[in-house]
């Protein structure tokens, strides 16, 4: 039927390392967000700042929506 889920111990030591490499880089990424919230001024944000802290913990998504979407762009 359909696929079964793999345990760790099935996973190739190269597919190991690739999952730990993205597992920093999205930690990193997350990181980051914090620390431009934590530093970024109210104004330059779209919505409070503690709405923004749940955002930033989905995985991915969450940083990126934060960057794109929470961030207002300067306008000349």
């Amino acid at each position: 039927m359909g696929r079964q889920k793999k345990d760790i111990s099935e996973v190739s030591p190269a597919g190991k390392a690739t999952l730990g490499v993205l597992g920093v880089v999205q930690l990193a990424i997350a990181a980051m967000a914090f620390w431009d919230l934590a530093r970024r001024d109210t104004a330059e944000l779209r919505g409070p700042k503690p709405a923004w802290i749940p955002v930033i913990l989905v995985n991915w998504i969450g940083p990126a929506v934060y960057f794109v979407f929470g961030v207002r762009r300067k306008t000349r």
